[in-house]
C-alpha cells in the first residue's frame, strides 16, 4: 500500500467514524484551537474542493497570511452540512493532492493528526497500522518549520511504546504514537498521557503557564 492509499483508507474510516455522530458530538470542541468537530471535517475536506488557484487566492485577500485564509475558507466549508462532508471526504478520499512543496507525508499527517482532533475529545479510538504512524512521525520529527510549534521538540528523545519508533537525542518523552503525534504538534491536553524526564521541558514549550 502507497502513501497515497494510505491516506484514501484514513480518510475513509474517518468518513465511516463521522457519519455516526451525534449532532452534539458535532458541534463538540475539537483539540484544534477553537474548531469544532464539525469545523475540522470541513477543514480535512478543504483540499478536496478548494483548487489550488481558488486558494491562492484566498492567501492573496488575506494579505498573503496562509493561515488567516485556511480559517477563512474552513468556515465558509464548514456552512454545509455535516453529512455533506463526510460524503466528501468519503467520496474524494482517493484524492492525490499534496501541498506545494510537500510529499504525500503531508496529507497523511493531516488526516491522522486532525483524525485525532476529532477523536480524542469524544473518546473515539482508531488503529492505525504502524507502518503509517512511524512514516507520520518520521514526518513531523524532520519536518519545516510551521507543521511543529517553534523549538518544541529541539533537544529531546521522543521514544513510542507502542510501536519500534524513535527520534532524537535528549531527555526522554516516550507515550503511544497517536499521543507523541498530538504532543508534537502543539496539543498540550496530552503532556499528561507522557512519561520520562523530557516531559517538563515539552510541557514549558507547548503548554507554557
Amino acid at each position: 500500500m502507497d502513501v497515497f492509499e494510505e491516506i484514501a483508507d484514513e480518510r475513509r474510516a474517518l468518513a465511516e467514524q463521522a457519519s455516526h455522530l451525534t449532532p452534539q458530538q458535532q458541534s463538540a470542541r475539537s483539540l484544534c484551537r477553537a474548531w469544532s468537530v464539525h469545523d475540522v471535517l470541513a477543514h480535512l475536506v478543504m483540499p478536496l474542493e478548494v483548487s489550488t488557484p481558488r486558494l491562492v487566492l484566498a492567501v492573496l485577500a488575506a494579505g498573503g497570511k496562509f493561515d488567516r485564509a485556511n480559517e477563512r475558507v474552513t468556515q465558509r466549508l464548514a456552512q454545509r452540512p455535516f453529512a455533506e462532508l463526510v460524503q466528501v471526504l468519503a467520496r474524494k478520499a482517493g484524492s492525490r493532492f499534496t501541498p506545494p512543496g510537500a510529499g504525500p507525508e503531508a496529507p497523511l499527517v493531516d488526516v491522522l493528526v486532525h483524525g485525532l482532533d476529532i477523536r480524542w475529545p469524544l473518546g473515539l479510538h482508531r488503529a492505525v497500522p504502524e507502518p503509517r504512524l512511524r512514516k507520520a512521525l518520521t514526518f513531523l520529527m524532520t519536518a519545516p518549520a510551521g507543521l511543529v510549534p517553534e523549538g518544541a521538540l529541539t533537544g529531546l528523545r521522543f521514544e513510542a511504546d507502542d510501536i519500534d519508533f524513535a527520534h532524537g537525542s535528549g531527555p526522554v518523552v516516550s507515550g503511544t504514537a497517536q499521543v507523541l503525534l498530538l504532543a508534537s504538534t502543539g496539543r498540550g491536553v496530552v503532556l499528561d498521557s507522557l512519561t520520562g524526564e523530557g516531559v517538563p521541558t515539552l510541557r514549558r514549550r507547548i503548554a507554557p503557564g
